[in-house]
């Protein structure tokens, strides 16, 4: 019994490491661009940074830094919002190890917006 509860501690501890490792590499800046649903294209910057299940950091587009609200992750998955003039932007994205990249869902008060982020030196 007590070799069988030691298993499963062990078995336990190695997933929380894995899953702090995925989250450790979303740490960092990322960059990509946003096709708005009003035809224009932004430039983004997003610095992430995870600590346990909250997810804090910026946005930077035009020019203007924006901290997260509301930021939480959850193994690959992540949300937050951004508030611009008393308007909340909900954000959900996924993070992919394998291809150092995040795909980054904007919702811009009903309508969707899509976008892939690399990885910035």
């Amino acid at each position: 019994m007590k070799r069988k509860s030691l298993l499963t501690i062990l078995l336990l501890s190695c997933f929380a490491v894995s899953m702090a490792a995925i989250f450790a590499d979303l740490n960092g800046k990322w960059a990509g661009t946003l096709n708005a649903p009003d035809g224009n294209q932004y430039p983004l910057a997003y610095t992430f940074k995870v600590d346990g299940g909250k997810l804090s950091g910026t946005l930077e587009v035009n020019g203007i830094s924006v901290p997260l609200d509301s930021g939480m992750a959850k193994g690959n998955d992540f949300k937050f919002s951004v508030t611009v003039e008393n308007n909340a932007y909900p954000h959900t994205g996924k993070y992919y190890a394998a291809g150092d990249s995040v795909a980054l869902d904007v919702n811009f008060i009903g309508t969707k917006a899509h976008t892939t982020l690399k990885r910035t030196p």
